[in-house]
């Protein structure tokens, strides 16, 4: 609870960081920089190429999250719930505490507002924490994603979701796909934290894929900058492996039994 206080104390103090992992050697160094690591559904089209994070099952999220764990020193670890694990809030207790239970996670991320509302109070009343999620959601968003805040319906309804998740005690909310001047009115108007996505630099602290970052994944998603090519790295040390195999260069005594 500590670490999710601090993240709270960083609102109008200082940027927060957060990213991804799906397993313990990028954790490793994504600790090193992150206030938050999040173990995303994300995975699901980064690792597995599943076309939609609704794929992504339950024990797929535990058994990645078990190795982030190993990884993590500092950070505050955050896991997506999956889609449909979540539908009841029964259900949604039953599935937070067998991630909680077998991760060691610090809290669990569900994507919506009203309509999730009934599942999230019932979690933080029962101690579990939980960070929210609003704008493109993409474990129920069917066909092309668009971004949103475009009209006074959807203004509204970011607004009042942003509200009601506060109120029933999340400690933070990413903004994902928000329109500029709605993501900042939305942060302006919390006393939480807001995470942003592609929702402008008005948030209170960014997340991006660390595998699209640095390179490992291929994104033309508009939001992610590329900070390096991990991939070239990759390649000259498999290249340099290959051949010093064929042409029977490796191994040398030294590195033989």
């Amino acid at each position: 609870m500590n670490k999710i206080r601090q993240i709270i104390r960083k609102k109008n103090k200082s940027k927060i960081v957060c990213l991804t992992a799906y397993s313990k050697n990028i954790a490793e160094e994504t600790d090193k920089y992150a206030d938050i690591v999040l173990v995303g559904d994300s995975l699901g089209s980064v690792l597995y190429n599943y076309s939609t994070t609704r794929k992504v099952s339950l024990s797929e999220m535990i058994n990645h999250s078990k190795s982030v764990r190993l990884g993590i020193k500092k950070s505050l670890m955050v896991v997506d719930m999956p889609f449909k694990t979540y539908s009841t809030k029964n259900l949604a207790l039953k599935n937070a505490r067998k991630i909680i239970k077998e991760t060691k996670c610090d809290a669990v991320k569900l994507e919506g507002g009203k309509k999730i509302i009934n599942q999230i109070k019932f979690l933080i009343k029962n101690k579990i924490p939980v960070m929210g999620h609003l704008g493109l959601l993409p474990q129920t968003t069917k066909g092309k994603f668009k971004s949103k805040g475009k009209t006074s319906r959807e203004i509204n309804q970011l607004k009042n979701d942003a509200s009601l998740l506060q109120k029933s005690g999340v400690f933070a909310i990413v903004l994902e796909c928000i329109k500029e001047n709605v993501a900042k009115q939305i942060t302006k108007d919390l006393k939480i934290p807001t995470i942003g996505i592609g929702s402008s630099v008005y948030c209170d602290g960014q997340v991006l894929v660390t595998d699209d970052l640095i390179g490992l994944n291929k994104s033309n998603i508009r939001f992610v900058k590329r900070y390096i090519d991990v991939k070239k790295y990759i390649n000259t040390g498999l290249k340099r492996f290959a051949l010093e195999v064929r042409s029977k260069k490796y191994p040398t005594k030294k590195y033989s039994y």
